[in-house]
């Protein structure tokens, strides 16, 4: 049985087998074969001078391959299939799409293949690779999720490809956050406001309340909110309102705020059509009180109520004081004693942590500033957001941790960001044959010649 079949029992399973392909894909665009053994199933030497462009849509694995078979130089499209029967069925046999293939790369040589019209064989290669390969490769996918893949290689692994691979995945994040504004700002017709809006208030969710607190910025608009900027109650009594937590049992009727925000948030709903989200699913168990998604919300208000420069002052942010300044909000009245609606406790009135206001900087300051630049093409705001993450010490969880007993450590929060990407993107989804670490060792497993 071939080496890769053995490896993947494609015969028995289709996901397997798409994964297989996939495989011999990968092996294919990145010559990772072992040269001594690539000849036809017909003994012809085939040689690889370009193995073409990789399609992922319709047609031909790879356009316009050239390659030498038998000392003649053909120049077309390779099809890749775990067996070669698998042309027949699926119907590539009745497909002009495939009449320009001249070399067709399997894993099982189980049919010949004829050209249109009867016009010859079309020359087919069995996929030749180090068993070594294989066995990696699957021993790296089918790892506990809670481990690191390659965790036994990263010690060895040059810093400078390291470096490389966590800029460019930085980047990537960056990139990916920024994009989701810039969506946001096209949704708001241009408003930046309305879209930093958006983020900031998922931001103030960190992780546990993100999706609650996005659905609730999304219900209820920031110009309908800056028109009450005047008035601290009539703000948070649409924002409680819109979260659902006027109608809580802890909403006590007979505290007199919580009254006062209830008759607010009726006239206001009724004024402006407003009707809270369904099933936010707000988070709270084993949460600090100061993290409480009521003073949160309490720090939202007390943005707006100061005219949400924040805004437009994201765009003038230039140094990490500076975007510390932004978030440096002090709770007045109601909120400055309390993190919900239960009994006051002891007076705290600043509404952020250092530690908050550095993930605030890292989820909305940078994306925001990167954003920016991207819309204006000024290299010079692309730099500050980058400058800024670069400012920040790393962040510490349980993924920069994981990293940490590797060997993979972090100077500062474009490090950190880098690993939350190459965790959640990569890692999680098993795609080493797209993670550049997972390439260089399955590359360097490829070529290595058994015997």
């Amino acid at each position: 049985m071939p080496r890769f079949w053995r490896i993947f029992g494609a015969e028995r399973k289709t996901p397997e087998r798409a994964a297989m392909e996939k495989l011999m894909q990968y092996v294919w665009q990145h010559r990772l074969w072992t040269p001594a053994d690539m000849t036809t199933v017909d003994g012809l030497r085939v040689t690889v001078v370009d193995p073409g462009l990789l399609n992922t849509g319709s047609g031909p694995d790879f356009f316009n391959a050239k390659i030498e078979i038998g000392g003649k130089m053909w120049a077309g499209n390779v099809e890749i299939h775990v067996r070669a029967s698998d042309w027949h069925r699926h119907g590539h046999d009745g497909d002009h799409a495939y009449d320009s293939v001249i070399l067709h790369v399997v894993d099982r040589d189980d049919a010949r293949i004829m050209r249109p019209g009867g016009c010859g064989e079309i020359p087919q290669l069995v996929m030749p690779c180090s068993p070594d390969f294989s066995r990696r490769y699957s021993e790296m996918v089918d790892r506990p999720l809670s481990e690191l893949a390659c965790a036994g290689e990263l010690p060895s692994l040059p810093g400078v490809h390291l470096t490389a691979w966590l800029d460019s995945l930085a980047i990537e994040r960056l990139s990916r956050k920024a994009e989701r504004i810039l969506e946001l700002v096209r949704h708001f017709e241009g408003h930046w406001d309305s879209a930093v809006y958006v983020v900031l208030a998922r931001a103030l969710g960190f992780g546990l309340n993100s999706d609650a607190f996005e659905r609730l910025a999304l219900s209820v608009p920031l110009r309908t909110l800056l028109k009450h900027r005047d008035s601290p109650v009539a703000l948070e009594g649409i924002l409680f309102g819109q979260a659902g937590f006027l109608d809580s049992p802890e909403a006590d009727p007979g505290d007199h705020y919580v009254a006062r925000m209830k008759e607010e948030y009726r006239f206001m709903a009724n004024k402006f059509g407003l009707t809270p989200p369904r099933s936010l699913g707000w988070r709270m168990a084993r949460m600090r009180p100061q993290n409480f998604p009521h003073r949160r919300i309490a720090t939202l208000a007390a943005m707006i109520a100061d005219g949400f420069r924040i805004g437009y002052g994201i765009t003038e942010v230039t140094t990490e004081q500076e975007a510390r300044q932004l978030f440096t909000i002090n709770l007045t009245g109601y909120w400055s004693r309390r993190y919900n609606f239960g009994p006051p406790s002891a007076r705290s009135v600043r509404a952020l942590s250092d530690s908050s206001i550095a993930i605030l900087i890292i989820n909305v300051v940078a994306p925001v500033l990167y954003a920016h630049s991207i819309m204006s093409g000024s290299d010079e705001a692309r730099e500050r957001a980058i400058g800024l993450l670069q400012s920040l010490k790393p962040e510490s969880n349980h993924i920069t941790t994981l990293f940490a007993g590797a060997g993979v450590g972090c100077r500062n929060a474009f490090d950190s960001q880098a690993l939350i990407e190459l965790r959640n993107n990569y890692c999680n989804a098993r795609k080493c044959l797209y993670c550049r670490i997972g390439h260089r060792f399955l590359a360097a497993k490829a070529r290595r010649t058994p015997g």
